[in-house]
């Protein structure tokens, strides 16, 4: 037995523990957002467990709820650009039938110099890529209101990670500049030349060659590069609006799997890569070969439905090209511009974790293309800004979702996991899918292939899929004159995506 003192001290040792305990306890129900082991799930079915998470933490049913209605904004975005077309038009009317002293304020066009400012919010809750950035503001009001101001701040300012969203910006901007662009062209056109440069073999180059350059130079700069050469050798040449559509869908797909040969280049299997041990090799033994495999496969398939509508735009190619040689000619650039602005590049991929070093790298870039301002288009920044924008905005919300996602995926047996994650990625990017499935432990290595494949195999179905998404539409928008409508991406992607997700279960 112990003396009394040493009974009163190893009581109040107890005490204190007790105590510590409870706080710690405490103060991991009021971290925000709440961590995902601190859930006491009940021994039910899928449903109870979220209604549990619920009742812990109402505010999961608030963010929930916001991400929800966002992505119903995307739905409609190209109403709200009808709203503006038509606000617009009345406003140009108004002013064009005022009195003859206000007609100062028509351009040489006739039309009104001063903008409507109802027409211009419209046009802005009609972008794609702004909408979770405006969604993203109800968010943080939601947080203060609910948690406070300061855990709003908190939770924006030191938990949200906009590296990724920032790269896209610099690699975006990079890969769209002339001299980039031309080498790339020239890289592609070797290829193209084994089919005579006709517009089926650059349909076919770009969609098979752009992607799988991801695993190498990120599926951003990827991106950039083959949506820029499909708006020139494709998009220009006006097909109908069912091989529009088609195009794009094969490219997301394409895109969001071609990325797999390596462990670094594609946002989803960077995340778990480190975590769970998978390499280079790795990485093309098990999903390199299978993706090159898919992306010829569909890319084919397509080829073959479409190629009589080749055949048509083919003709509109060598008449537009005869007009075109006899007016202008090509301006050389001379290689150790290409050469510096390729490094600048490489540089910027190289250190793509580190938002200090890519942004230096990213303004050296811009002072070296104004010093070679003769040899450069203009530089428009609108496109990444957006872009980087929708991304900023996409993570805001996505860092919420957690709290349903994760129980979701541990659910699940290999093959209904592998179809969760492609259906899952449809409704928020596919690389948070994944770095929630290294949260969820005791993940066999089926599991976590069948998690990772079903990622990348659905990063095409909709434009929040998968990060370089949006630079895609952003720079193709312009050739589907009622905006890109999401049940069309859907259609045109759903082809390609069971092609690929036949390659990843059945090889």
């Amino acid at each position: 037995m112990f003396s009394p003192p040493t009974s009163r001290v190893l009581g109040l040792a107890g005490a204190l523990l007790v105590s510590v305990s409870a706080n710690a306890a405490e103060a991991t129900a009021g971290a925000f957002p709440r961590p995902l082991d601190s859930y006491m799930d009940p021994a039910g079915n899928l449903w109870q467990v979220l209604v549990a998470r619920v009742h812990a933490e109402p505010f999961n049913a608030v963010a929930a709820l916001i991400f929800l209605l966002a992505i119903v904004h995307t739905f409609l975005a190209g109403r709200f650009r009808h709203w503006a077309h038509v606000v617009e038009e009345r406003h140009a009317h108004r002013i064009i039938h005022a009195a003859p002293a206000t007609k100062a304020s028509l351009d040489e066009d006739g039309r009104p110099i001063e903008v409507s400012f109802w027409g211009q919010v419209l046009h802005f809750l009609g972008e794609v890529e702004a909408v979770f950035g405006i969604w993203g503001i109800v968010l943080m009001v939601a947080i203060g209101s609910m948690k406070g101001w300061t855990t709003a701040v908190d939770y924006v300012g030191h938990k949200v990670n906009f590296t990724e969203a920032m790269f896209v910006v610099v690699i975006m901007a990079m890969a769209s500049t002339r001299p980039v662009l031309r080498c790339a062209e020239k890289c592609l056109q070797a290829v193209a030349n084994l089919g005579k440069r006709t517009t089926g073999a650059w349909w076919l180059t770009i969609l098979i060659i752009a992607p799988v350059l991801g695993s190498f130079i990120t599926e951003p700069a990827a991106m950039t590069i083959g949506a820029l050469l499909l708006a020139q050798r494709f998009y220009a040449l006006q097909p109908s609006r069912r091989f529009c559509y088609a195009t794009l869908g094969l490219l997301f797909v394409n895109v969001s799997v071609g990325g797999t040969m390596t462990h670094f280049a594609a946002p989803p299997v960077l995340m778990v890569a480190g975590p769970w041990g998978w390499d280079m090799p790795f990485m093309f033994l098990h999903f390199g070969w299978k993706a090159l495999t898919g992306i010829v496969a569909a890319t084919l398939l397509y080829y073959f439905i479409f190629r009589r509508e080749l055949a048509v735009l083919e003709q509109r190619r060598a008449e537009a090209e005869a007009k075109a040689a006899a007016a202008t000619a090509e301006v050389r650039i001379p290689g150790w511009i290409t050469v510096v602005q390729l490094g600048f590049m490489a540089l910027a991929v190289s250190v793509a974790h580190y938002p200090a070093l890519f942004v230096a790298a990213f303004l050296f870039f811009l002072a070296f293309g104004q010093a070679t301002a003769h040899h450069q288009n203009r530089l428009d920044l609108r496109a990444p800004l957006l872009v980087g924008f929708f991304l900023a905005g996409l993570v805001v919300h996505g860092g919420l979702q957690g709290w349903w996602i994760s129980p979701v995926l541990s659910s699940l047996a290999e093959l209904p996991l592998f179809i969760g994650a492609t259906v899952l990625t449809a409704f928020n990017d596919n690389a948070a899918i994944t770095y929630l499935a290294t949260l969820v432990p005791d993940f066999t290595d089926a599991l976590k292939y069948a998690v990772v494949a079903g990622a990348v195999t659905g990063g095409g179905l909709t434009v929040i899929a998968n990060a370089p998404n949006p630079a895609g539409q952003n720079i193709l928008q312009r050739y589907f004159p009622e905006g890109i409508s999401p049940l069309g991406l859907l259609a045109g992607a759903v082809a390609p995506t069971a092609i690929l997700g036949a390659c990843f279960i059945l090889l």
